[in-house]
C-alpha cells in the first residue's frame, strides 16, 4: 500500500493542517454528487404519474437507481433544509427556521412573539463539504448556496454561482449575481451551470474524489421560460394541479440540464464511480403547482410542503428500478456518505440523521425510527389547504413515527393526528379517535423536543387582534 500522504488544507474548524487519509483508500472512495432542485413538488415529474410535466432524465435516472417514496426535507422552504442536508441536524440545533424574516405577514395576525431566526449558517458547525475536504475530496458548489454569503467559508474549494440570495434575479444573462460572471446577452442559466458542471467534471483531478453540491436555481421563481418550450406547453392537455405552461417548461429545462450532467459522467467514464443524490429543497408552491393527493405545499407542514423527490444511483452498487417506502429525510445524506467512505463524524458533532446505506442493498428493508420538524415562527400567505388562509403555517412541532403525523399547533394548544397509509391527503383528524396513539405520539413529539432544546414560543404578542 503507498503510505504517501498527502496535505488537503486548513480545516475550518481549527488552524491545524489536515493531512488526507493515504492515497489507495483515498481512490477507493467514490465520487458524490447532489443534484437539490429548488420548489420542485413531488408530484411534478413523468415518473409520478404527471402527463403534464415531461421528465425523461429523471425517469431514466430514476430506473437506474433508488427511488424513497417517503422523503422528507427538514422543513417547508428553502434555507433551513438546506442548513440541515448540509449538517445532518434538526432545525432547532442550527437554529435556521426560515428565510428571514421570521415575523411574516400583519403583526395583528400573529399571537406570539415569533422565536428569534438565525440568519446564516454558523461555520463552528461541521458541514458535509468541510468533512469531505478535509478527508481529500475536491468540493464545488455550483448554483444557488442561501445559508450564507459565502460557501468557500463552509468547505467549497470552487464556488460558481452562489451566495445568500435564495432566487436568481433573471434566468436570462446578464443575471445580475456577483460570483457568476454574465454570459452572452439571452444565455438561459440552468443551460450555464449545466455547462459549469460539465466543465468542473472535464477538470478535475482523477486521483482524487470529488463533490459537487449542484443546486439549480430552477424551477424557483421568476417564472421564466424559453419561448418555444413554453408555446410546447401552452399546446399541451392540462390537468387541475399541473397547468402552468411556463412552469412546465422550467420542468423540462430542469430535467435537460440534469440529463445533461449525468451523459457527462457516463461519457467521461465516471458512472460506476460517483454516487447521485437528486431532491428538492422542499415542495411545490402551491399556486403554481399542486401535489395533490398532497395537501397544501410549500411553507406548510402539512405533506404537500414537506415531502419532496429523492432518488439515489450508484451505477454498479444500487440496483436500478427499485423504491423504499422507508421514511427518510435529507438529513440523512451526510451519515450516509460517512458510512459509505469511512469518513469517521467530526467529534462532538451531533448527527440526527440515519445511514441510508443498507437500503441500497435492501430496498423492501424497514427501521423504525422518528422524524421532527419544528418552527416557531410565522409564513405568510395561506390557502384553502393551509393553516388559515392568512398563514401557510404558524408556529407548529410535529413528528412522524411510522404510518402516523402528530402536529402540535402552539397558538391553539390543539393537536392533528393523521395516518399517513390511509389518508396521505391529512383529511381526517384522529385526534379525539385514536387516544392511545395520540398519547404514544404526544409523548414522542415532547421527548424529541427536549433533546434537540427545541424554542416553544409563548411570548404574546401585544399587537394581535
Amino acid at each position: 500500500m503507498d503510505k504517501t500522504r498527502i496535505i488537503c488544507g486548513v480545516s475550518l474548524l481549527s488552524t491545524v493542517i489536515v493531512s488526507c487519509e493515504d492515497k489507495q483508500i483515498l481512490s477507493q472512495r467514490p465520487n458524490i454528487i447532489i443534484i437539490n432542485i429548488d420548489d420542485l413538488g413531488w408530484t411534478d415529474m413523468s415518473f409520478m404519474g404527471s402527463t403534464y410535466y415531461e421528465t425523461p432524465n429523471i425517469d431514466k435516472l430514476k430506473q437506474g437507481g433508488i427511488y424513497f417514496s417517503n422523503a422528507y426535507g427538514s422543513a417547508s422552504n428553502s434555507m433551513p433544509t438546506r442548513a440541515s442536508l448540509l449538517t445532518g441536524q434538526y432545525t432547532p440545533r442550527h437554529g435556521i427556521y426560515t428565510v428571514d424574516p421570521v415575523n411574516r405577514g400583519n403583526a395583528r395576525d400573529r399571537k406570539f412573539i415569533p422565536y428569534p431566526n438565525v440568519s446564516e449558517l454558523n461555520t463552528q458547525i461541521p458541514t458535509l463539504p468541510q468533512i469531505l475536504k478535509n478527508a481529500g475530496y475536491q468540493t464545488c458548489h455550483i448554483g444557488k448556496w442561501h445559508v450564507s454569503d459565502d460557501p468557500l467559508q463552509h468547505g467549497f474549494d470552487v464556488n460558481i454561482g452562489g451566495n445568500k440570495r435564495g432566487h436568481t434575479t433573471s434566468f436570462f444573462s446578464p443575471y445580475d449575481n456577483p460570483n457568476l460572471a454574465d454570459g452572452p446577452e439571452g444565455e438561459y442559466l440552468p443551460e450555464r451551470l449545466a455547462n459549469e458542471v460539465v466543465k468542473y467534471l472535464n477538470e478535475v483531478d482523477r486521483n482524487r474524489p470529488f463533490f459537487i453540491n449542484y443546486a439549480t436555481y430552477l424551477v424557483h421563481t421568476p417564472l421564466q421560460a424559453k419561448p418555444e418550450l413554453e408555446e410546447k406547453y401552452k399546446n399541451k392537455a392540462t390537468t387541475a394541479a399541473h397547468n402552468n405552461p411556463k412552469y412546465a417548461a422550467m420542468v423540462e429545462a430542469m430535467d435537460t440540464s440534469v440529463g445533461q450532467v449525468l451523459d457527462a459522467l457516463e461519457s467521461l467514464g465516471l458512472s460506476q464511480n460517483t454516487l447521485v443524490i437528486f431532491t428538492s429543497d422542499n415542495g411545490g408552491v402551491y399556486n403554481i403547482s399542486k401535489q395533490l393527493p398532497l395537501r397544501a405545499g410549500k411553507g406548510s407542514f402539512y405533506e404537500g410542503g414537506i415531502r419532496v423527490p429523492l432518488i439515489i444511483s450508484w451505477i454498479g452498487t444500487i440496483e436500478g428500478g427499485n423504491e423504499s417506502s422507508q421514511v427518510v429525510s435529507q438529513i440523512d445524506f451526510l451519515p450516509t456518505i460517512l458510512d459509505i467512505t469511512g469518513i469517521k463524524k467530526p467529534k462532538g458533532h451531533i448527527l440526527d440523521g440515519i445511514s441510508l446505506k443498507p437500503f441500497f442493498k435492501d430496498p423492501k428493508h424497514q427501521i423504525s425510527r422518528s422524524l421532527f420538524w419544528h418552527f416557531p415562527g410565522y409564513l405568510e400567505g395561506g390557502n384553502e389547504q393551509t393553516t388559515d388562509p392568512v398563514f401557510r403555517s404558524r408556529p407548529v412541532s410535529l413528528v412522524r413515527h411510522g404510518n402516523w403525523k402528530l402536529i402540535e399547533n402552539f397558538e391553539t394548544d390543539k393537536f392533528e393526528l393523521y395516518n399517513l397509509v390511509d389518508d396521505v391527503s391529512e383529511k381526517n383528524n384522529l385526534i379525539d379517535v385514536e387516544i392511545n396513539k395520540a398519547k404514544e405520539m404526544k409523548a414522542l413529539l415532547k421527548k424529541m423536543q427536549n433533546q434537540t432544546k427545541a424554542p416553544i414560543p409563548n411570548q404574546l404578542n401585544p399587537e394581535y387582534r
